[in-house]
């Protein structure tokens, strides 16, 4: 589970990287760039907000609650992959 763990935040945090160095290219972005951004930031809020009790409940089904959260994190990055082709 250490490692699951350990995997996950480290993925949030590049995510939060590449959501900060997305954010000061979106300022001027077009409109449908916005909208996709506001739609991956809020999931990655929701990632985030998942993943903390999660993280202090190690003991639970840790495989699918990864593969859960993996999933999420996925979209949010192909969400600023399509972000990133836009501008």
């Amino acid at each position: 589970m250490t490692d699951a763990r350990n995997s996950i935040g480290e993925l949030i945090s590049t995510l939060k990287q590449q959501r900060d160095e997305l954010a000061v290219k979106i300022h001027l972005g077009a409109a449908e760039a916005k909208k996709e951004w506001e739609k991956a930031t809020d999931k990655l809020d929701e990632l985030t907000q998942d993943y903390d009790p999660v993280k202090r409940a190690v003991s639970e089904s840790t495989e699918s609650v990864t593969e859960a959260m993996n999933l999420v994190a996925e979209e949010v990055m192909n969400s600023f992959d399509r972000i990133r082709k836009s501008l």
